[in-house]
């Protein structure tokens, strides 16, 4: 006797629905995705009409008396320099603005009040100078001048400029004040003035 044959169970598969949960979370990271490109586009647009640049430091004189200084005296500098706002809107809050001469990592004279605080204004250039007094000179410090001088015909010198710095646009200005050096090399000769080549060079700059 035969025995009865069963066809095939056959299995269809159904969608299964998506949960309300699984949907909304996409809608929202879908949202915050477009918000996120719409802000971005914004503040591209704000660079390239804005196009924001640091300020610009130059040193205009630098001079030194005596020079090279003998072991165990007083140097001065005068010093001169140049900061210029390049910006078409943008202006600039200084704090007050220190300097420092170093000889090698050596400090051989500082003031700590070379200007400021004041405004600068887009497009702008202002000078700011100040007399930078010195110690005694160490021997190692007089003798590696005097020996550059004599290989060299002059001697690399470094300026260190300190201050704080705000920026404002019309009505909207930055609140915190970043802390900014400006570093300046200058070759002075034996007549202790500023070298041509050092002259209206820029100084480089960094934050903190």
């Amino acid at each position: 006797m035969a025995l009865p044959t069963h066809a095939p169970v056959r299995f269809t598969s159904r969608p299964v629905p998506e949960s309300l949960k699984k949907r909304l979370s996409k809608q929202v990271c879908s949202f915050v995705l477009s918000v996120l490109f719409v802000a971005a586009f914004i503040l591209f647009l704000l660079w390239l009409a804005l196009r924001p640049h640091r300020p610009r430091f130059h040193i205009s004189s630098f001079s030194a008396s005596p020079f090279p200084p003998p072991e165990s005296s007083s140097p001065s500098f005068s010093v001169q320099i140049a900061i210029r706002n390049p910006n078409r809107k943008i202006g600039f809050f200084f704090g007050p603005i220190s300097g420092t001469v170093y000889f090698r990592s050596n400090q051989i004279a500082s003031n700590t009040d070379m200007g400021g605080p004041f405004f600068q204004p887009p497009k702008n250039t202002k000078t700011v100078g100040a007399q930078l007094e010195g110690g005694s000179i160490e021997p190692l410090d007089a003798a590696g001048m005097q020996n550059d001088l004599s290989e060299n015909g002059y001697v690399n010198l470094r300026l260190v400029l300190k201050t704080t710095l705000r920026f404002r646009l019309s009505a909207w200005e930055t609140h915190g004040a970043r802390v900014m050096h400006v570093s300046c090399d200058v070759a002075v000769g034996s007549d202790g003035q500023i070298m041509a080549e050092s002259k209206s060079k820029r100084c480089s700059m960094y934050f903190f």
